[in-house]
């Protein structure tokens, strides 16, 4: 992609006492990847009212084959039910993710659901998307725990684990198949190619003995199952509780950004660090002040613009014009 110029971010915000599990945009200040504002007056521009009515956890992406973008969520509403029970959610919960569809970032498609875990699963929770241009189609991560095929009622015990199914459409999808997973549980992985290598960010379960929390390994390719750990507890000393990491370049090559979703205190959200050099997983918070960002813009993703998309969305947002193509809604099932 020429002419980059800008981003755009996708994400939810967390609202105990109102209905909030929806989906943000923000865009950045110019090409300025530190100061950011909340779009169509900071009010949510998705919805979904599919199965739990809620999403959380959002990705953005652009298609390789310029056939537009996708947004990916976790299909889950957390308030407004009660007091929330995450052992049920994460044993009954939704094997779906919600997906919207656009030609140009300003005009969606209704809502529709995708089957992308099989019912042994308790949950897909965190869906991010990589392109493996080796492979020639998209790789969809997500957050699962798998129960015991003779646990139908899912009762036993499963550590979360991140699986990985593939699509080339965003229609269907492979069965998934286990790409990261440790004793204690694992979440939350974003893994962003860069040249040879492919850099890998996770959360460990922060209950396990000496949790790695937020950790950044280098593989050699998607394949690498080794890898090498090169960091870990990224954004500790932020807050005693981070995750969903976002993981990106700076449109110019020269600096990279991980953010990691402080959620422990109010006021929750992203917080940013740099690095010059990623792969040697030094990673430096970026100062207080010089990240810009709306309080409790929570676990999301981005994609670089170009300076026409960055200019069509800004004008969009001045007119207020975010809106749903249509209101049916529609499924679409995991490829058996």
């Amino acid at each position: 992609m020429t002419d980059r110029f800008g981003y755009l971010l996708v994400h939810f915000v967390e609202d105990a006492q109102g209905h909030a599990e929806k989906v943000y945009l923000s865009l950045s200040e110019g090409d300025d990847p530190l100061r950011w504002r909340r779009l169509n007056g900071g009010e949510a521009v998705l919805e979904s009212r599919l199965s739990t009515t809620g999403v959380r956890d959002p990705f953005l992406v652009r298609r390789r084959d310029g056939a537009g973008f996708h947004v990916l969520a976790t299909d889950l509403r957390v308030w407004g039910r009660g007091e929330p029970d995450w052992d049920a959610f994460t044993r009954h919960g939704s094997r779906s993710l919600v997906l919207w569809d656009s030609t140009d970032l300003v005009t969606w498609s209704a809502p529709r659901l995708v089957e992308v875990a099989p019912p042994s699963f308790g949950m897909a929770w965190a869906p991010t998307v990589s392109w493996d241009a080796q492979a020639g189609h998209y790789r969809v991560f997500f957050s699962g725990k798998r129960f015991a095929d003779d646990d139908p009622d899912h009762t036993g015990d499963a550590a979360a684990a991140v699986w990985c199914a593939t699509t080339s459409d965003f229609e269907t999808f492979s069965d998934p198949e286990l790409y990261l997973a440790l004793p204690t549980g694992v979440i939350d992985l974003v893994a962003v190619p860069d040249g040879d290598l492919v850099h890998v960010v996770a959360k460990q379960d922060d209950a396990a003995t000496d949790s790695a929390a937020v950790f950044h390994q280098v593989r050699h390719g998607f394949d690498d199952a080794a890898g090498r750990t090169v960091a870990t507890r990224i954004g500790a000393d932020l807050g005693p509780h981070v995750e969903g990491p976002l993981l990106f370049r700076e449109n110019d090559g020269g600096r990279w950004f991980l953010w990691v979703d402080q959620y422990d205190s109010q006021p929750q959200g992203f917080r940013a660090l740099t690095s010059h050099d990623p792969a040697s997983g030094s990673w430096t918070p970026v100062p207080e002040g010089e990240f810009v960002m709306p309080l409790n813009t929570k676990h999301g993703g981005l994609i670089p613009l170009t300076r026409q998309e960055w200019e069509r969305v800004a004008a969009h947002d001045a007119a207020r014009v975010f809106v749903p193509e249509r209101d049916e809604l529609t499924t679409t099932e995991r490829t058996m």
